[in-house]
C-alpha cells in the first residue's frame, strides 16, 4: 500500500469522525424537544460521516468488496448536503403549513434514499464511465447546495450580527470551494486543486466544530 493510498484512508477516516462529532453536538436540539425540523443538520451530517467512510473503504481496496460500492458513497454525500439545504430552507418557517411541508419533504428524502440504495443492490453490474458523470453532476449539485445555505445564513448573521455566526457561512465556504476544487481537478486534472480540496474541507470541518463547542459548551455554562 503507497504512502498516498495510508494518508487518504487516514484523511477520509479523520473527516469522517469530525463528521460524526459534529453530528453528535447537532443532534443535542432534538434529543431535548423531538422536532423533527431539528433532525436535519445530524442527518445530513452523519450522511456525510458515512461518505467519508465508505471512501476510506474504497481506498482501502478490499478486493472483497463490490466495485459498486462506490455509489453508496455517492449517495450518502448527496443526501447529506440534500437534508443541509433543506433543513436552512425551513429554518425559519414556523407556521403549521411550513411544519407539514418539512414533514412531507422529509419523508420523500427518506424515501428516495431507500429506493436509490434498492437499485444499487439490485443492479449488480458497475458502469465506471456512468459513475464519473454522475459524480460530476453531485459536485455541482453540492456546490448549488452550498451556495444557497451560504447565502441563508449570511443573510441571519446581516439580521442578528454575533461573533459565532459569522464563522458559519465562512465553513460553508469553505466547503463550497473545496467542491468546486474538485470539479476543476476532474478537468484538468490540476493536483493544486486536488490538494486545496482536501484542506479545504478540512478546515470548513474545523470551523464546524469548533463554534458547535463553542455552544455547547455555553450551553452547558447557562445550564
Amino acid at each position: 500500500m503507497s504512502q498516498y493510498v495510508e494518508f487518504r484512508i487516514a484523511y477520509e477516516v479523520t473527516s469522517a469522525i469530525l463528521c460524526f462529532i459534529l453530528a453528535w453536538f447537532m443532534a443535542k436540539p432534538y434529543r431535548l424537544t423531538r422536532e423533527i425540523r431539528y433532525l436535519g443538520l445530524p442527518l445530513a451530517f452523519s450522511f456525510l460521516s458515512v461518505s467519508y467512510f465508505f471512501s476510506a473503504v474504497i481506498y482501502a481496496q478490499l478486493s472483497f468488496l463490490p466495485n459498486n460500492i462506490l455509489w453508496f458513497q455517492l449517495i450518502a454525500r448527496t443526501f447529506a448536503f440534500l437534508f443541509l439545504a433543506m433543513t436552512y430552507h425551513f429554518s425559519k418557517k414556523s407556521s403549521k403549513t411550513s411544519q407539514i411541508l418539512l414533514n412531507v419533504t422529509f419523508s420523500l428524502i427518506i424515501v428516495a434514499i431507500i429506493a436509490s440504495v434498492a437499485a444499487i443492490i439490485f443492479t449488480p453490474q458497475f458502469d465506471f464511465e456512468s459513475y464519473l458523470s454522475t459524480s460530476g453532476y453531485v459536485r455541482i449539485f453540492i456546490v448549488v447546495c452550498l451556495t444557497y445555505i451560504t447565502i441563508h445564513v449570511l443573510r441571519s448573521h446581516i439580521e442578528k450580527p454575533q461573533p459565532n455566526t459569522l464563522l458559519i457561512p465562512l465553513g460553508y465556504i469553505l466547503l463550497a470551494i473545496s467542491q468546486y476544487s474538485l470539479i476543476i481537478w476532474a478537468v484538468d486534472l490540476s493536483m493544486f486543486a486536488w490538494w486545496g480540496a482536501l484542506v479545504l474541507r478540512w478546515g470548513g470541518l474545523a470551523i464546524f466544530l469548533f463554534v458547535a463547542y463553542v455552544s455547547f459548551y455555553k450551553s452547558r455554562k447557562k445550564g
